[in-house]
């Protein structure tokens, strides 16, 4: 159990509900941005490993709604539903992310894409509503590795499809 005195280290109020999740691709922000920010590319590399993505509907808009199923390896599917609360291009996304638009367990992720050097920081900042939807996102869903798989095919795409298109 953690140390809660005095003596404790400082920690967020949110900690035993978070998931951090960052990496470094190699491709200017403004790039990794957009492949967030657009359809074409966000259903091309969204989710962990052998999952693919179906849009039902998107706006790339605070107060919009991208509406998708995810389809997982074993033929899963899994209904998903994100609104954007925050959009400030090209440094930071917020955005709460349920099974639908009335789901009680969504969760609030904040992106943000930092410079660095040439390459760009992605950190996925996720708070989930109680600790027990966290443990079991984390235990059931395995959402630190599918997080970190996504953001691991995030970096691909946007290295082998997107800088390839604004080179060309």
């Amino acid at each position: 159990m953690a140390e809660t005195g005095r003596d404790a280290p400082a920690q967020s109020a949110t900690a035993d509900r978070e998931i951090v999740i960052s990496r470094v691709i190699s491709a200017p922000r403004e790039l990794v941005f957009e492949a967030f920010t657009e359809v074409r590319h966000l259903s091309r590399w969204w989710g962990p490993e052998g999952f693919t993505t179906t849009t039902r509907a998107f706006e790339f808009r605070v107060g919009g709604e991208w509406d998708f199923v995810m389809h997982g390896r074993d033929g899963t599917d899994y209904q998903e539903w994100i609104t954007w609360t925050e959009i400030a291009p090209p440094e930071r996304i917020a955005l709460l992310h349920g099974e639908s638009r009335d789901d009680p367990n969504a969760f609030e992720s904040v992106l943000t894409f930092a410079p660095d050097g040439a390459a760009t920081r992605i950190e996925m900042r996720t708070v989930f509503p109680t600790k027990e939807l966290r443990d079991e996102a984390v235990e059931k869903y395995h959402a630190i590795e599918g997080g970190q798989q996504t953001l691991s095919n995030l970096a691909a795409y946007v290295t082998e499809n997107v800088q390839k298109g604004v080179e060309d």
